[in-house]
Formats: C-alpha cells, sequence, structure tokens
C-alpha cells in the first residue's frame, strides 16, 4: 500500500523539482497531496501550472507519512509563515521521512532543528546550512536517517531513487 507524501509549494516552486518527484511518486503508488497557502493553483519559475489539494489550515503533519519540499523561490516564502515552519517541524523532530532538493531545505533552517544533521542544498543555501549546524556534503544525494536531500534538478533521478527507496 502506498504511503501518503504531503508537498508544501507556493508561486516560483521550481517546476521540475515538483513535477518530476510528484511524478515518481505518484507512479509508486504514493498519494501526494500538495499544499500551499490556499486552496487552487500556483505558477512555477518556469509557468507550470501546479494544482494545490489543501490549504496549510486543512491539513494536520500526523496525516503524512513523509514530506517533500521542492526548490526554487517557493520554500523562501514558506519560511516567512510560521504554519509552514510548524508543519516541517513536526516531521523532523518526529523523525518522519523529510525530503528536499534545491532551495527546499531554506524551510528546514527556519525550524532550528537542521544543527547537526548531514544535508546537501543548492551552492547558495549550502553556507546558510552550514551556519545554522548542519553537515554540508557537496553531493547529488545525501541521506542523514529519514532526511533525505539534494542539490539541484540535475540530481533529481538519484533524489527519486533515494526518496521511492526510503518509502
Amino acid at each position: 500500500m502506498g504511503k501518503t507524501v504531503a508537498v508544501l509549494v507556493t508561486n516560483l516552486v521550481e517546476d521540475v523539482e515538483y513535477t518530476e518527484p510528484v511524478e515518481a511518486l505518484k507512479s509508486a503508488g504514493h498519494k501526494v497531496t500538495t499544499i500551499s497557502f490556499e486552496k487552487g493553483s500556483v505558477e512555477g519559475k518556469h509557468g507550470t501550472k501546479i494544482n494545490v489539494d489543501n490549504s496549510i489550515d486543512e491539513v494536520s503533519p500526523q496525516d503524512f507519512d513523509a514530506l517533500f519540499i521542492p526548490g526554487g523561490f517557493s520554500p523562501d516564502q514558506l519560511r516567512a509563515d510560521q504554519r509552514f515552519v510548524e508543519f516541517t517541524k513536526f516531521f523532523l523532530a518526529t523523525n518522519k521521512l523529510t525530503a528536499s532538493i534545491c532551495h527546499g531545505p531554506q524551510l528546514m533552517i527556519q525550524t532550528g532543528l537542521v544543527q547537526g544533521r548531514t544535508m546537501t542544498a543548492y551552492l547558495t543555501v549550502q553556507p546558510d546550512l552550514y551556519y545554522a549546524g548542519a553537515r554540508i556534503e557537496d553531493k547529488a544525494v545525501v541521506i542523514d536517517g529519514n532526511l533525505i536531500t539534494s542539490r539541484e534538478p540535475k540530481d533529481i533521478p538519484a533524489f527519486n531513487d533515494a526518496f521511492l527507496a526510503a518509502l
């Protein structure tokens, strides 16, 4: 039976960092719920329309087996809203599967729970993680227990493989 995966996004998410992992998750039989500020749709950096299943106020992190945070400019916007920070914090604090690519870890930094974790992210986010106390590895995919991070679009195939294997 498939797992339930929450995906946190808003406008200017990096299109392929959302579409390719979500397609891989759905193809593997997992139920994906896309969550944003409100129900409806958001638009990726390159114009992809993304359907939003629920607003952040309509969901509880306890209802999901895993969390996925794609990159682009989306995570930086989401981390300014405490509801998304608390949602993400739940997954990290309870050691539930949390996966993120590119700028996605920006949202994790806001939780205060990256200290001591081994992670990667987009080149410009790596110093932010380091200063927040994470150990940085500049690799396509870094797995630290139930935390999976990746750097950029070219790493998506390796990221998808690691995420699906963890589920």
